[in-house]
C-alpha cells in the first residue's frame, strides 16, 4: 500500500520502493517478435505440447501486417502468379479465417484474427509491448549457447527475465542474435561470393528501405488540405516522374513510398520515420492541391502509418545460405521444411528518390524449397531465426521476406525447437540426423511442404485398402460459355494419370485453317508452365458451327504428373470456354510481359483466363489422378497432380464417402482428415484482390465418421457446417474395428467431395 503524502520513508525503504525487481519467466521456447514469423512458430511449438513465452515490442501481433503498419500478407502464390501455391498449416488457417471473418479486408479485424489464433492456444503465454534488450550467453565463439533474455515492458514498468531451453529470434532486425554474439550480414554481397547475377560487382552495406503508408475516405464534401511545414514538395524530386501516383488506389498500393536503403534501419530509424512523413504528406498535398486529381476534392486522409515498416536489415548466417540460384533453380533441398513463390523483388536502395523502376522482379518456374540448414545459428547452440533474417543472401533474401512466406518459416522453425526439445538435440543435429521425423511431424500438421509423402510408420491408413463411393474418372468439361478467339496461344494444365490417349477440344472456325496442339511436361511436379516438348499435332479443320474436335494425341510419362497443352494462335479459330472449376485443370493465355528482366519468364507470360473462366476440354480415357488411394499415404497438397480423392458429382440425397478396411480390426483412437481448401485461390489478408465467397466452395460443409461396429455403422463424430481444411477428432473412446469411412453430406459449392488426406492412429500414438 502506498503510503500517504504527508509520510516521509526512511531512505531503504525509498530505495526499495525505486527499485523494479526482475520477474523470472521459465518456458521451453521463447519466440521473441510477434510478425507472423513469431506468431507462427509459438503456434506451431505450442501445439507440440512445448510451454512458450511469445514476447514482442509492438502493442498488436502481426508485424508488418498488423494495423500499425499495414502491408498486404503476400508468399508463395505472387499475387496469384503462382498455381496451387497457397500456404497451408498456420498461415493457412489465418487466411481462411481471415476469409470467413473479414471479407472487406479491415486491417482490425486482421488483427483480431491473429491475436485469436494466440490466444487459442493454452501453451501460449503472450507478453506485448516488451522490449528485449539483454541476452545472457556464454561459450566460446563458435559454440555460443543462450541462457536468458531480459524485456522491458512499458506501460507497466516491469522488468521481464526469460529463461528457456530453445530460443527463437523472429524479431525481423535480430537484436537477440546480434547481442547473442550470433554471426549475420547487412547490406548485399559481391556477385561472385554467390556467383549471382543480380548481386553487384563489390559488397556494400545498402539494403532495401522501410515504408509507411496511408488510407483516404470520401467525406461527401470538398476537403481541403493544408500540408506541414515539414511535408516535402514533392515538385521538386522525380517523384511525379518516376511513381505512380493514385487516387484511386491507396494504402499498400503505395507501397513504393520507401526510404532508407543508405542508412542504417535501425539506428536512423526515427530519421527514416520523418523522411516518410514528409514524403506522404507531399503526396497527399500534391494530390489535393496540384490540380492534377480534382476528383480528389472530397477526399481527406484517413490514416497515416507512424512505424516504419522495415525490410531488411540483419541476415543470420547458418549452416546454409540460400541464394539466387536456389531460388531460380528451385533446388530440391533433402532438409526442406516449407515453400516460398514470390519473385526476387528488389528495391533501389535510394527509395522513392531512385530514378529506377520501385521494384524489379524475376520470378521462378514454380514454388522453390527452403532448407531446414537455413533456420539456425552457425554458432549459437540454440537459436533458430525465422522471417527476414534466415540465412540467405541479399539477392535470395529479395524473395524469402514476403510475410506468409516467413510464417511458413517461422511454424518450420517452432516445430523445430519443439522436436529439438524432444530429441535432446540442437537444431543443427535435428537438421542433419532427424531431418526425416522432423518433416513427417510438419506433414501431420499439415505444414507446408512440398514433394515430401507421408511415409508415417504409426498411421493404420496406410495399411489399409482404401475404397470409396466413387471417383472422378475423367478430365471433362462441358462448353458452356463465351468463346475465346486464339488471337494468343491459349494454355491448359491437365493431370495425367496414367496417360493422355487424346485431347477433345471445343472449336468454332471462321474459315479453313488448321490447329496445333503441343504438349509439354512441367518440369518439376510443383510447376505449371511449359517445359520439354513431348508430342505435336497440326489438324485441318473446316469452317463450320462450334463442335468438339477430336486431336489424336498421345502421351504416357514414366510417372503420374501434369501436362501444359499449347494450343497454338490462330484469329479464324475460337476456343470455348466454361464455367466448370474442374480438379486439376488450369486454363491460361499468353502475353506480352511489359518488361524483361535477365532471361524468359514463363510464369508471367501465362497468365489466368480472368472471370474465373476455363477452357472446356475432354481428354481420352480414364484417369487416376482422383483415385480414393490418392488421400492416404501421399503429398497433401498438390505436386505433379492434383493429390486427392473426388467423387463424381454429388447426387442430392446420396452421400458419398472414402473408407479405410483392414484385413483384421484394429484400435482407432484418433482420426485426422485434411480437406480441399482449394490452394490454388489467391487470398490476402487487406485483400489485394477480392474473393467472391468467404468459405471456399471446395471444402466439404457436412461429414461424420463412421466405424463398422457389431455388424452395424456407428457414428464417431459429426462436423456440421464446416470451413476450414484440417480436423482433428480423438475419439473419446477408442474403438476397435476393420472398417472406417468419412461420410460427406455436402460441400460449401462444389459438386464434387474432395478429401486431401484421411489418417488412423492407435489412441497411443500422439501428434
Amino acid at each position: 500500500m502506498r503510503q500517504p503524502p504527508s509520510q516521509v520513508a526512511d531512505k531503504d525503504e525509498m530505495h526499495a520502493e525505486t527499485t523494479i525487481p526482475t520477474e523470472q519467466v521459465t518456458a521451453e521456447v521463447v519466440v521473441v517478435g510477434g510478425g507472423l514469423a513469431g506468431v507462427c512458430a509459438a503456434i506451431a511449438a505450442a501445439r507440440l505440447g512445448r510451454s512458450v513465452a511469445l514476447v514482442t515490442n509492438r502493442p498488436v501481433l502481426g508485424g508488418n501486417a498488423s494495423s500499425e503498419v499495414r502491408v498486404w500478407v503476400v508468399g508463395g502464390t505472387s499475387h496469384g502468379r503462382q498455381r496451387y501455391a497457397r500456404e497451408t498449416g498456420i498461415m493457412g488457417e489465418l487466411f481462411v479465417e481471415n476469409q470467413f471473418t473479414n471479407p472487406e479486408g479491415n486491417p482490425y479485424y486482421w488483427d483480431l484474427v491473429v491475436l485469436g489464433a494466440v490466444r487459442a492456444e493454452p501453451n501460449i503465454s503472450l507478453f506485448l509491448n516488451t522490449e528485449v534488450h539483454d541476452v545472457e550467453a556464454s561459450g566460446p565463439v563458435d559454440q555460443r549457447r543462450i541462457e536468458a533474455v531480459t524485456g522491458w515492458m512499458t506501460g507497466s514498468e516491469r522488468r521481464l527475465r526469460f529463461r528457456a531451453a530453445m530460443f527463437l529470434d523472429c524479431s525481423g532486425d535480430g537484436l537477440v542474435g546480434h547481442l547473442a554474439g550470433a554471426r549475420y550480414r547487412i547490406g548485399r554481397e559481391a556477385r561472385a561470393e554467390y556467383d549471382e547475377p543480380w548481386a553487384p560487382e563489390a559488397a556494400d552495406d545498402l539494403t532495401l528501405g522501410s515504408t509507411m503508408l496511408f488510407h483516404s475516405k470520401d467525406a461527401g464534401r470538398p476537403v481541403p488540405f493544408v500540408p506541414p511545414n515539414f511535408s516535402r514538395d514533392i515538385t521538386k524530386t522525380s517523384i511525379p516522374e518516376h511513381r505512380v501516383i493514385s487516387v484511386e488506389k491507396d494504402g499498400c498500393w503505395n507501397w513504393w513510398i520507401e526510404w532508407g536503403g543508405e542508412v542504417d534501419a535501425v539506428r536512423d530509424n526515427e530519421r527514416i520515420r520523418d523522411e516518410l512523413w514528409a514524403v506522404i504528406y507531399g503526396v497527399w498535398d500534391y494530390i489535393k492541391n496540384s490540380g492534377e486529381f480534382p476528383e480528389a476534392e472530397p477526399l481527406t486522409l484517413e490514416w497515416v502509418g507512424s512505424v516504419p515498416g522495415k525490410r531488411e536489415y540483419r541476415r543470420f548466417v547458418g549452416d546454409y545460405t540460400l541464394t539466387q540460384k536456389d531460388i531460380l533453380g528451385q533446388t530440391e533441398f533433402l532438409d526442406r521444411i516449407g515453400h516460398g513463390g514470390w519473385s526476387i523483388d528488389l528495391h533501389p536502395p535510394g527509395g522513392v528518390y531512385a530514378a529506377e523502376r520501385g521494384s524489379k522482379s524475376w520470378h521462378p518456374d514454380g514454388n522453390y524449397h527452403i532448407p531446414m540448414r537455413s533456420l539456425y545459428s552457425v554458432n549459437v547452440q540454440n537459436l533458430l531465426f525465422a522471417g527476414r533474417n534466415i540465412s540467405a543472401s541479399h539477392v535470395a533474401f529479395g524473395s524469402t521476406r514476403v510475410m506468409a512466406t516467413c510464417a511458413v518459416i517461422g511454424e518450420a522453425a517452432g516445430s523445430a525447437a519443439a522436436f529439438a526439445i524432444a530429441k535432446n538435440a540442437t537444431p543443427r543435429e535435428v537438421a542433419h540426423e532427424h531431418i526425416g521425423e522432423l518433416q513427417q511431424l510438419m506433414l501431420r500438421q499439415d505444414a507446408s511442404l512440398l514433394g515430401v509423402a507421408n511415409t508415417d510408420r504409426f498411421d493404420l491408413a496406410r495399411t489399409a485398402r482404401v475404397t470409396s463411393s466413387s471417383s472422378l474418372g475423367r478430365v471433362a468439361s462441358a462448353a458452356d460459355g463465351v468463346p475465346f478467339v486464339l488471337e494468343v496461344p491459349a494454355g491448359l494444365v491437365v493431370p495425367v494419370d496414367p496417360e493422355i490417349a487424346g485431347i477433345g477440344l471445343f472449336l468454332e472456325v471462321s474459315r479453313p485453317t488448321s490447329v496445333t496442339v503441343d504438349v509439354h511436361e512441367t518440369d518439376l511436379p510443383q510447376n505449371y508452365v511449359p517445359g520439354r516438348l513431348v508430342a505435336t499435332v497440326d489438324v485441318p479443320l473446316e469452317a463450320g458451327r462450334p463442335r468438339w474436335v477430336h486431336l489424336d494425341i498421345s502421351w504416357r510419362p514414366r510417372v503420374p504428373c501434369n501436362a501444359f497443352v499449347v494450343v497454338r494462335e490462330n484469329p479464324d479459330v475460337s476456343l470455348a470456354t466454361t464455367t466448370e472449376q474442374s480438379p486439376g485443370v488450369l486454363s491460361f493465355a499468353r502475353r506480352d510481359i511489359p518488361y524483361r528482366v535477365d532471361g524468359d519468364q514463363p510464369l508471367i507470360e501465362w497468365m489466368k483466363l480472368s472471370d474465373r473462366r476455363a477452357f472446356a476440354v475432354q481428354l481420352g480415357g480414364a484417369t487416376r489422378a482422383f483415385a480414393p488411394e490418392r488421400a492416404v499415404g501421399g503429398y497433401s497438397r498438390p505436386y505433379g497432380g492434383p493429390q486427392m480423392w473426388v467423387s463424381e458429382p454429388m447426387r442430392p440425397g446420396t452421400p458419398e464417402w472414402l473408407q479405410l478396411a483392414w484385413p483384421a480390426a484394429v484400435r482407432v483412437g484418433r482420426i485426422e482428415v485434411v480437406l480441399d481448401d482449394d490452394v490454388n485461390e489467391d487470398l490476402v489478408n487487406l485483400h489485394h484482390h477480392r474473393t467472391p465467397f468467404r468459405t471456399m466452395p471446395t471444402l466439404i460443409r457436412d461429414y461424420q465418421l463412421e466405424a463398422y461396429v457389431d455388424g452395424e455403422w456407428r457414428v464417431l463424430e459429426r462436423v456440421r457446417q464446416n470451413r476450414r481444411r484440417r480436423h482433428l477428432h480423438v475419439l473419446e473412446h477408442a474403438v476397435t474395428t476393420d472398417r472406417i469411412r468419412l461420410v460427406v453430406g455436402s460441400t460449401n459449392g462444389a459438386a464434387n467431395a474432395h478429401v486431401v488426406s484421411l489418417r488412423a492412429y492407435c489412441p497411443e500414438v500422439e501428434s
